[in-house]
């Protein structure tokens, strides 16, 4: 059975996006779900089409509040906020949590998001594996 991760952050359009898209196409046996505090409803233009250059955006993926997936049990909880400013959540279950910050790309040229996608891949990935081992 696959080990279940949720990345959280605040609004759930950019980077807790693309981190759910990479550990789902990257890490097998682990399957990924994100979450936002104050979820935005929408995932930001820029982070779909850096995920679709991968190939690896799916239809299903979109902005989510954290009621939706506060019933779901989790192996991992990632918070993926970066700056201190940003109200990084809290899972209110009982559930291992590790924090690996990004700079939030929103409102930033496309290159921006090409980066977060670099970063996410080779510091993120590597910890959530660590993390779940």
């Amino acid at each position: 059975m696959n080990k279940k991760v949720l990345i959280l952050c605040t609004g759930n359009s950019c980077r807790s996006i693309i981190a759910e898209a990479l550990i789902n196409a990257e890490i097998k046996g682990i399957d990924a779900d994100s979450s936002g505090v104050k979820a935005s409803g929408r995932v930001n233009p820029n982070a779909k089409k850096v995920l679709e250059q991968a190939g690896i955006w799916r239809d299903e993926y979109h902005s989510k509040t954290l009621d939706t997936v506060i019933d779901n049990d989790y192996d991992l909880v990632v918070t993926v906020c970066g700056h201190a400013q940003e109200t990084c959540p809290m899972f209110p279950k009982p559930v291992k949590t590790i924090h690996v910050g990004f700079e939030d790309p929103d409102g930033k040229a496309f290159e921006a998001f090409e980066e977060t996608f670099k970063e996410i891949k080779e510091i993120l990935l590597p910890k959530v594996k660590e993390a779940l081992a």
